[in-house]
């Protein structure tokens, strides 16, 4: 439910964004404002009976094509006497009866640099989206469904500049991992950058952002080792988690009490059979949640490290950059010590508008990951444009350039980011999240309006992401707005416009919270963006 609105802090520059400072009259809490309201009944049941429907209808469509009555638009596994199916299972059924109807609101091709505009590539399907064919039209929309949080997405400016340049000293690749004479200068700078940035002393850094999660957390824990993981974390946490050995327990997304719960637990009973103690306890958390909008209640958690005397284990893919007055994440929201973080974990594929990810932490966890990483001693290093468009955009964040265009950009990111939210609020959808986080999911729930609100507000000028099962809950089908620096007031209002014409064809006006607690009118905001 809705936590009740109070003042926000300001500052010269504007709202000051995550310095909750510690005292017995003000806590953090008095200025953390998150929403989940909950499924409305009529929406959850004609969620459900749509599903229903839909796996009946595809139970019917599978019996036509074995008795060849109708013809498969698609290829299916053959069947090999004396072997079981390789691949046809539910998720096959899923894919061929129920994702593939409304296949078109997803893997749409894009012709354009992903900035606060985006061309996309018109196509049409004449089979019922077995096929695609390209129309040759694009369509020049706006854009919310990039993770483009700063702006930098773009094809020109210093960034692009400094790419272009790097680009013709050490060309595209390197063809060597970091251990076989691929490590190059640009390398070590980024590394060094890395940990000054987050304020740590020492990072390291990999060409891809899912293999850091998942070839990193088996160098940390194994078994007889204990993983304590948010039940809503990251496919690659996940991957990582089952990988490592160690035995994994789920809590309650961002659910301190019930995380608490689980580590009184887990110590009392020790090891599965044996009783002994655990060998080390890792609790893995997001900063901010890519489906929810939520953010991370670290003071928390960090109680909860030291009373129980366990590791933090912090991956900040949507956060770094996109929080704090620094945008140094989480820790620079609350005005939290960096050090009190045991694996500092990142992407640089949001707020950087590159690729790959980093660890940060001690010199000697560093060290470690250097020698026992997979993704480190296996894979090729990062390409050096990569390494360079990370470098520039984070010079340019931490003031390195000589100018305030990084600060600007995070305030304008946060101010962006409760404007855009506020909006929403007063068209009367059901919107997920925490204020400050620039990921926005609005609530749409049946997989038919999920498809008809793509296909209405693309055709209107606005490019979305929709989201469904299993990538969430059955009935908590969404469409999930990502709001950039780069976005202007106007683009804003006419996003908000649209949504809330195609909100009214797709009848999605759940919402019964009092708009009073989330009108905050006391974000201002900056002539620039006017």
């Amino acid at each position: 439910m809705a936590k009740p609105h109070s003042p926000v802090k300001k500052t010269k520059n504007g709202v000051l964004n995550g310095k909750h400072e510690q005292t017995v009259e003000r806590t953090w809490r008095d200025d953390f404002h998150e929403s989940f309201e909950e499924t409305p009944l009529i929406a959850a049941m004609y969620t459900y009976l749509s599903y229903i429907m839909l796996a009946i209808f595809g139970h019917i469509r599978d019996v036509c094509y074995y008795y060849g009555l109708r013809h498969a638009g698609q290829g299916t596994e053959p069947e090999i006497k004396g072997f079981v199916p390789l691949y046809s299972s539910w998720e096959n059924f899923f894919l061929r009866h129920m994702y593939r109807l409304i296949r078109d609101s997803w893997d749409r091709p894009v012709g354009s640099v992903a900035g606060a505009k985006i061309d996309i590539l018109e196509r049409v399907s004449h089979d019922h989206c077995w096929h695609f064919e390209l129309t040759g039209k694009r369509l020049h929309v706006l854009n919310f469904g990039s993770y483009n949080y700063l702006g930098f997405g773009e094809n020109k400016g210093p960034c692009v500049e400094k790419v272009e340049e790097i680009t013709k000293q050490c060309g595209l690749g390197i063809a060597a991992s970091r251990q076989d004479y691929g490590y190059m200068e640009i390398h070590k700078e980024l590394d060094e950058l890395v940990a000054d940035f987050l304020g740590l002393e020492a990072a390291i850094t990999f060409p891809m952002g899912f293999a850091t999660n998942s070839m990193n957390l088996p160098c940390l824990v194994r078994k007889g080792c204990l993983i304590l993981s948010d039940d809503m974390n990251h496919a690659s946490i996940v991957l990582g988690a089952k990988l490592s050995g160690a035995v994994v327990k789920i809590f309650k997304h961002n659910d301190a009490k019930d995380l608490e719960h689980k580590l009184k637990e887990s110590i009392i009973h020790g090891q599965p059979k044996s009783m002994r103690p655990w060998k080390k306890i890792l609790i893995v958390v997001e900063g901010i949640h890519s489906m929810e909008g939520s953010i991370l209640p670290l003071p928390d958690i960090i109680k909860l490290k030291k009373k129980y005397k366990a590791y933090i284990y912090l991956d900040e893919a949507h956060s770094i950059g996109a929080l704090g007055p620094h945008g140094r994440g989480v820790t620079d929201y609350f005005g939290i010590d960096p050090k009190e973080i045991d694996v500092m974990m990142g992407t640089f594929t949001k707020s950087f508008a590159s690729a790959g990810g980093y660890i940060a932490g001690s010199k000697k966890l560093i060290n470690y990951l250097r020698v026992y990483s997979h993704s480190s001693v296996y894979s090729c290093v990062m390409s050096p444009p990569i390494a360079q468009q990370i470098i520039a955009s984070m010079k340019i964040i931490m003031g390195l350039d000589g100018t305030g265009e990084g600060q600007r950009r995070i305030n304008q990111l946060l101010i962006n980011a409760r404007y855009f939210r506020r909006g929403l609020h007063k068209i009367g959808v059901i919107v997920y999240g925490n204020r400050d986080s620039p990921v926005v999911p609005l609530l749409i729930y049946n997989p038919s309006k999920i498809s008809l609100f793509s296909r209405e507000t693309l055709k209107r000028g606005l490019a979305t992401v929709v989201v469904g099962f299993p990538a969430t809950a059955l009935i908590e089908g969404r469409a999930r707005f990502c709001v950039s620096a780069a976005h202007t007031k106007e683009m804003m209002d006419e996003a908000l416009r649209l949504i809330a014409e195609v909100a009214d064809i797709v009848r999605i006006r759940f919402s019964r919270l009092p708009l009073s607690h989330f009108c905050i009118d006391d974000v201002p905001f900056p002539k620039e963006s006017s």
